[in-house]
């Protein structure tokens, strides 16, 4: 059997697949399978990257060795920092964390937990949560292969969302306080690079902040949209110098996909932007809360007649 057939097929009825991972990563995991007789028939296997010993090709590892690849490749992390199957302890019982990175100078402190046996979202964040309140991790990672979430750890209560993790040369504080302007929007929207419908990510966030908020949440998804919307607006100028990029850089005839437009996005030199208001950039609950108030306040203002004046977000 082809390789990528094979993967294919050990993927099939999971909920796991391969739609986060790039051309390169997936041919270095095929590149890399082997064929072993197990009870009389073939199986596939590939020497672990962690672990230097055969490992049998099922859907979970798959997406184990291929998110390995990209920490080591893509973050930098050495692979010394790297555990998978980490004990984590509750009480007198123990459960094990796919993979876990350890801080660097504190080479027994996790920092960073990936989980992966749970596919679903839900479940996957809820087993992540508990494994990062046990270790006291800051930086959790839910994926099967097809999404991906990044949380902070601010509480033991309250995950919050994050762009990404950082590479082995950045902090935490680099992540959340990066500038992030419409250039930024662009290349690492959610919905392209976490392999999420915008459903799921309304959903994610009713389950995380507003499920006991005694809301109306259709009404404050709504106020929320409403208020990123008219952020991104303020910075129509840089839209417009994105599209001109983008329209410049294809030949005739030529289609245009994310990946296509990312590539030339990523190109464009975004330090006259504008920087995005709508984005929690470490500040205090209560700062964050006063400037998403401002920015819906200014929205209201301009789109006069959607809310009414004495509602606020």
């Amino acid at each position: 059997m082809e390789p990528n057939f094979l993967l294919l097929s050990i993927l099939k009825d999971s909920k796991y697949n391969l739609n986060l991972f790039n051309e390169e990563e997936i041919n270095w995991l095929v590149e890399n399978i082997k064929e072993k007789e197990v009870k009389g028939i073939r199986k596939p296997f590939i020497n672990c990257i962690k672990r230097n010993k055969d490992i049998q090709l099922k859907p979970e590892e798959i997406v184990r060795q291929l998110y390995t690849y990209r920490l080591l490749n893509s973050y930098k992390y050495p692979l010394k920092r790297i555990k998978f199957e980490n004990p984590v302890h509750f009480g007198r019982e123990v459960k094990k964390a796919d993979i876990v990175i350890f801080d660097k100078d504190r080479p027994t402190i996790e920092y960073i937990i990936i989980e992966l046996k749970k596919p679903k979202l839900l479940d996957g964040k809820k087993q992540l949560k508990s494994y990062c309140n046990a270790t006291g991790a800051p930086i959790g990672v839910w994926t099967n292969g097809g999404q991906i979430s990044f949380y902070n750890r601010k509480d033991p209560n309250y995950f919050e969302d994050i762009s990404d993790i950082p590479t082995v040369d950045q902090t935490l504080e680099d992540i959340i306080k990066e500038r992030f302007t419409l250039k930024d929007l662009f290349t690492k929207d959610k919905i392209a690079t976490e392999g999420k419908t915008l459903k799921q990510i309304i959903l994610e966030m009713e389950d995380e902040v507003l499920a006991n908020a005694g809301v109306d949440v259709f009404e404050e998804v709504f106020k929320l949209i409403f208020t990123k919307l008219y952020d991104e607006i303020k910075s129509r100028r840089d839209r417009d110098v994105i599209d001109f990029f983008i329209q410049n850089a294809l030949n005739d005839g030529e289609f245009l996909n994310y990946e296509k437009a990312k590539e030339i996005v990523n190109e464009i030199d975004d330090s006259n932007f504008r920087v995005m208001e709508f984005r929690n950039t470490g500040q205090t609950d209560i700062e964050l809360k006063n400037k998403i108030q401002k920015l819906f306040n200014e929205a209201k203002t301009k789109w006069a007649g959607v809310f009414a004046d004495d509602r606020g977000v």
